[in-house]
């Protein structure tokens, strides 16, 4: 059987295809309308786009360190100058001080002393009336032996007689030594009312010399601390607690310095080129590796001034 072959078949209607819709007419004024609207929502879309980072807030950053490093390096030429007026004074705060407390030991040990020998004369005295009591006895017992009736009596208040001789011995040996006592405190009273009188008389020499370095320089140094105050407040806690300590632990009193010859102004070690270009940068506090000194350069030494 032979195999018939099939021809394509054509369709009634062909298939069309899809016509780009032309365009139509824009009247001028429209155009420029929306042209305004768009115009309109760029500034806008401007206006909303948040700046870089990098530029307001550096500038502001900058500001703020930089107040700080000159806030804490005027407050460091404030607390030197406190210091050398401190200085002037030298030691003569710590000799009154010093003076004071021995005049107080002193005094206290003479009021011991007084009291001891009080204790002392009244021993003495106690012993006395005991000598004069055993006298006492001593005649009564004798009058008694010779009313005595048998040998008996006459042995006892012998034995009493030669017990109240007894006491009287002791007595006086005690007032001896209670005397002797007494008179070796009385020494020691002299001696340390004489070295008492000496020491007052050396205080009272160190506090008007003292007084009248004071009254030189209370007014300045009272200005100074108010100054000192005045720029702690440009200060944060933080900056002013690592301040104090490293005051604290500073030979000379210097927690900030300037660079000198490429070098710290407090241990005179060499600071490296990239930290004197951030130091000058004023981006950050930087301190000296070496000696931990806050470190400031000639720009706010110059703003300070």
């Amino acid at each position: 059987m032979a195999k018939s072959t099939s021809t394509p078949i054509a369709t009634s209607k062909p298939s069309k295809l899809p016509r780009k819709p032309s365009p139509k007419a824009v009247d001028p004024a429209k155009a420029d309308a929306v042209k305004d609207e768009e115009v309109i929502d760029e500034k806008s879309v401007a206006k909303v786009t948040p700046k870089a980072k990098g530029d307001g807030a550096d500038d502001k950053g900058e500001i703020t360190i930089e107040k700080k490093l000159v806030a804490l390096y005027s407050l460091q030429q404030v607390d030197s100058q406190v210091d050398k007026i401190r200085i002037i004074r030298g030691e003569l705060p710590l000799e009154v001080q010093d003076l004071e407390d021995e005049i107080a030991g002193l005094e206290t040990r003479v009021d011991n002393h007084i009291q001891e020998t009080l204790v002392m004369e009244k021993s003495i005295t106690e012993k006395k009336t005991a000598v004069k009591d055993a006298l006492a006895l001593i005649k009564k017992y004798e009058d008694q032996q010779m009313n005595v009736r048998n040998n008996r009596e006459y042995d006892s208040l012998t034995k009493e007689i030669e017990y109240q001789n007894l006491e009287i011995q002791l007595s006086e040996k005690r007032a001896k030594e209670f005397q002797a006592s007494l008179d070796l405190k009385k020494e020691e009273i002299d001696s340390y009312q004489k070295l008492l009188q000496d020491r007052k008389n050396d205080l009272e020499i160190k506090r008007n010399e003292l007084d009248d370095i004071i009254a030189e320089t209370e007014k300045e140094e009272s200005d100074l601390i108010k100054t000192s105050e005045e720029n702690k407040q440009f200060i944060e806690e933080r900056l002013l607690t690592a301040y104090s300590r490293i005051r604290k632990n500073a030979r000379n009193g210097l927690a900030v310095v300037q660079i000198e010859r490429d070098a710290c102004g407090g241990c005179f070690n060499k600071i490296p080129p990239q930290h004197q270009l951030d130091i000058r940068m004023h981006k950050k506090i930087i301190v000296c590796e070496y000696c931990g000194r806050i470190l400031v350069d000639d720009g706010i030494v110059n703003a300070m001034h």
